[in-house]
């Protein structure tokens, strides 16, 4: 989650250097425990992100403030994973366990020739058949939308209340599809707030919990320690290629022309939050 991964270091100094292993994505509870107990979890962290969705359990008892409404706070970031970084209902078929693995939408093997003919154009990192998870990113600090985490903080507003909108794409060549730049910013500012034009309706009620940031340089022994809450929608919906192209080669705001790599599902209770 944003570009970098988050690694800005003069918002960073409470980052947990843990030591250990990365653990298995699919690895049992026991397991996890195991780990715990043999200190190579991050058990100083807050609760981390992704997760499966379905799954209510959560051991981490760190709590804080749940942040507001979308609507009550300022669009800060814009950027997708490829694949999906968190396992839901609508996507759970496991890709592998790398940089580039997470999950996939579970219509991929349904797709027809034509929605996977090839397009090339400005976005990067994504081709049509593939699983993208799309991150609007909002912050309670009186920020305008911008490229990475330095967007979404100011210096005298170093911790702020961070909520993520999360909606999980497949990538289609079908201009029938949903169109990307519906979603993006377009100067947008409603009720004095900078908002995305619209995000995602239709895909099932978000699943809403606490968390942090994700990314490739985080996993179970190297935790975020950025506060998140998060709004996670179930279920995928296809989006046209070239509408991801077009988002690409208008300049957006955001400076995001290819999608990021994935942090692996986080499956020790010891690091998720109960959803409640």
């Amino acid at each position: 989650m944003f570009k970098n991964v988050f690694a800005l270091v003069v918002f960073s100094s409470a980052l947990v250097a843990c030591s250990g292993k990365e653990t298995e994505v699919e690895v049992s509870e026991a397991a996890d425990s195991a780990i715990a107990a043999a200190g190579g979890l991050c058990l100083d962290a807050g609760p981390q992100t992704p997760r499966d969705i379905s799954s209510v359990l959560g051991l981490n008892t760190v709590s804080f403030e749940m942040a507001p409404p979308a609507a009550e706070l300022n669009l800060c970031n814009i950027h997708t994973h490829t694949n999906a970084e968190h396992k839901g209902p609508g996507f759970s078929v496991f890709v592998n366990d790398t940089d580039a693995g997470g999950y996939a939408c579970n219509e991929t093997a349904d797709l027809t020739d034509a929605e996977l003919a090839p397009l090339d154009g400005a976005f990067k990192g994504a081709k049509p058949g593939d699983t993208i998870e799309v991150h609007w990113v909002h912050s309670s600090c009186p920020v305008t939308p911008g490229e990475g985490l330095g967007s979404c903080l100011t210096e005298s507003c170093t911790d702020p209340l961070l909520r993520v909108e999360a909606q999980t794409f497949l990538v289609v060549n079908d201009r029938s599809a949903a169109d990307f730049t519906d979603f993006g910013y377009g100067n947008t500012v409603l009720s004095g707030f900078h908002q995305a034009k619209a995000i995602p309706t239709g895909t099932g009620d978000p699943v809403e919990f606490r968390g942090s940031t994700t990314g490739p340089s985080y996993n179970q022994s190297n935790c975020s320690p950025f506060k998140v809450t998060w709004s996670v929608r179930p279920m995928c919906m296809k989006v046209d290629m070239a509408s991801l192209h077009l988002w690409a080669e208008s300049g957006n705001v955001f400076n995001e022309k290819k999608s990021h790599g994935v942090r692996q599902l986080v499956t020790a209770p010891e690091l998720l939050s109960p959803i409640e």
